[in-house]
């Protein structure tokens, strides 16, 4: 397992957030002039020797100049971050999206020499939630150009949909996480030292971890508030790793419950070495 870049970007720190009041949000995370806080395009790249799994696919490249100023994008892509462990992109076989956001899909297509969206991974079949991709389709979301058409439209014949809870390759499940999109699912796989499981929008930073602190964005935020505390209960007693999408620093996290906040949770950064930072949830 290695876990790839795909590019920085900033989003609004009140829409990160929710009903969490930037009285409380500001003291765990900064924010520039224009209320945007640093964030992360997570990937996981799986291999076995034979096959290569993608998770996510980040934001891509099919932006103007306003667009990358609005949302503060990196030059960098999931190409990058596949080159720099020297896999091209034809080497990918199989990609599977949480969800079908811009910032989480868009890297599925990129630009041509005439300057139109076409196929990044020409090889690979593309593994998404029926749900969340009929929705996609149909744009139903609150955000109006999120689900875009560029990074669908490319796509059509190597789409596999899914229905609910699946093993979707060898050792690799699905399951939905209901609460950002209808049809997120959260993915899990054994890596050999126990279960890792890139868990989407439902928890994207170490600041997410209160079950109250959710993101503007999500079109079912009770649904979020839900899923997440299923999945840190079920993370922390079964010992899981949970790879966080957008988190800027390290992403990748353990779960225990918080001896001082009955209900909450504590995750624990992994960072390969030096002292083990921890981040404790918040209200809710």
């Amino acid at each position: 397992m290695d876990v790839l870049r795909a590019g920085a970007l900033r989003l609004d720190g009140g829409s990160m957030f929710g009903v969490v009041p930037k009285a409380l949000w500001s003291r765990m995370v900064s924010c520039d002039d224009q209320n945007r806080i640093d964030l992360q395009t997570n990937c996981l790249l799986l291999h076995d020797g034979t096959t290569r799994v993608l998770i996510e696919t980040g934001f891509g490249d099919k932006w103007s100049d306003k667009e990358r100023g609005i949302f503060h994008l990196e030059r960098r892509t999931i190409v990058d971050a596949l080159a720099e462990h020297e896999v091209e992109p034809g080497d990918i076989d199989h990609v599977i999206v949480s969800h079908l956001h811009f910032d989480h899909a868009a890297g599925l297509t990129r630009l041509d020499e005439t300057g139109a969206p076409t196929l990044t991974f020409p090889n690979a079949e593309i593994i998404v939630q029926r749900t969340e991709w009929d929705d996609a389709l149909a744009n139903k979301s609150t955000m109006t150009r999120t689900y875009l058409r560029s990074h669908l439209d490319p796509i059509v014949a190597r789409v596999r949909l899914v229905d609910g809870d699946a093993e979707v390759l060898p050792g690799i499940h699905v399951w939905p996480m209901v609460g950002h999109t209808w049809g997120q699912h959260a993915i899990r796989f054994d890596d050999g030292r126990g279960t890792v499981a890139f868990v989407g929008d439902v928890m994207p930073t170490v600041h997410h971890v209160g079950l109250a602190f959710s993101l503007a964005y999500d079109m079912l935020p009770h649904e979020n508030m839900r899923s997440k505390r299923t999945l840190l209960e079920q993370a922390a007693s079964e010992g899981w790793r949970l790879v966080l999408d957008h988190e800027p620093g390290p992403p990748c996290v353990t779960v225990a419950p918080d001896a001082d906040r009955p209900g909450q949770f504590r995750l624990q950064t992994l960072d390969g070495g030096g002292s083990p930072r921890r981040h404790g949830g918040h209200g809710g």
